[in-house]
């Protein structure tokens, strides 16, 4: 009997895991139809797309344009010079901008929470997180992207780095990997609308205030705000730490080399635990009541 027992919890778990599978590739095609929906959409309309991603470009750019005037009173900001923090700039912005543009609309679930309107996406057979995720995709995000790869272009030009093929395999790692922990925040931030209902402000300033905070040096905080960014919500690993490996800078905090090489692993575990979290918020809710 037991071992028979064992056989079918064997079985279930062989089928489990295919499921699982099943359900990811579901996700991300309907994801993918989703957004090719609001991509045709979008592209009905091309002045207005130009004319809104530029607006876009230009409304981030500025960000980066208070950093050349505060260069323009002082030679360096916390020990960094303006290359160096062009790099930092270069590399969040980019990174957050990817997660943005492919998780931005996560945001809007505390309004479909209180409205009601997150029911209807419950009798879809899509799954939930996909149809949150793609819902009125802003191409025009695109903006923010090419603003961030152009400053990172103008650092790399100009800062006199000698390269590694570490280092180089550094750079596009350190924006996907940023970019992924940026999306798994925006993950869990959503999860916890679903208890809280109006919590965007506190959602954003995980993420929009997450990419303004790694814009400068660590060393201009103070040492509590940047363990909490490290251990807490691993911010530095989407930025500080990778960059600072490529810039020859010394770690905050006093930490090994070897971690500027953790990011993919951190991405990893923030998706886990924003997965989680994800399932135990869709599963309490308990709709509006109405």
């Amino acid at each position: 009997m037991a071992e028979a027992g064992a056989g079918r919890v064997a079985v279930v778990e062989r089928v489990a895991a295919p499921g699982e599978r099943s359900r990811l590739v579901e996700g991300v095609r309907a994801y993918g139809l989703i957004v090719a929906m609001w991509v045709r959409s979008t592209m009905a309309y091309r002045a207005s797309f130009v004319m809104t991603a530029l607006g876009n470009f230009v409304a981030t750019a500025f960000d980066f344009v208070a950093i050349m005037l505060m260069f323009s009173h002082v030679d360096a900001l916390g020990g960094f010079t303006l290359p160096e923090v062009a790099l930092l700039y270069g590399a969040s912005g980019t990174a957050f901008g990817l997660s943005d543009l492919v998780l931005g609309s996560m945001d809007r679930l505390g309004r479909r929470v209180r409205d009601g309107t997150l029911d209807t996406l419950l009798v879809r057979p899509v799954p939930v997180l996909a149809q949150v995720a793609a819902d009125r995709f802003a191409l025009r995000r695109l903006g923010r992207i090419t603003q961030g790869l152009l400053v990172l272009g103008y650092a790399l030009l100009t800062l006199d780095i000698v390269w590694t093929p570490l280092k180089v395999l550094m750079l596009p790692l350190m924006v996907l990997s940023g970019g992924a922990i940026f999306g798994a925040v925006f993950v869990a931030g959503a999860a916890f609308q679903f208890w809280a209902q109006d919590a965007s402000e506190v959602q954003n300033a995980f993420t929009y205030g997450g990419t303004s905070l790694l814009t400068y040096p660590p060393s201009v905080f103070a040492k509590e705000l940047v363990r909490g960014v490290t251990f807490v919500v691993p911010l530095a690993f989407a930025s500080w730490l990778p960059a600072l490996y490529v810039l020859g800078r010394d770690y905050p905090l006093d930490l090994p080399e070897w971690v500027a090489f953790l990011p993919p692993v951190v991405a990893v575990g923030c998706w886990v635990l924003a997965g989680m979290a994800w399932r135990v918020g869709l599963r309490s809710y308990r709709s509006t009541g109405s």
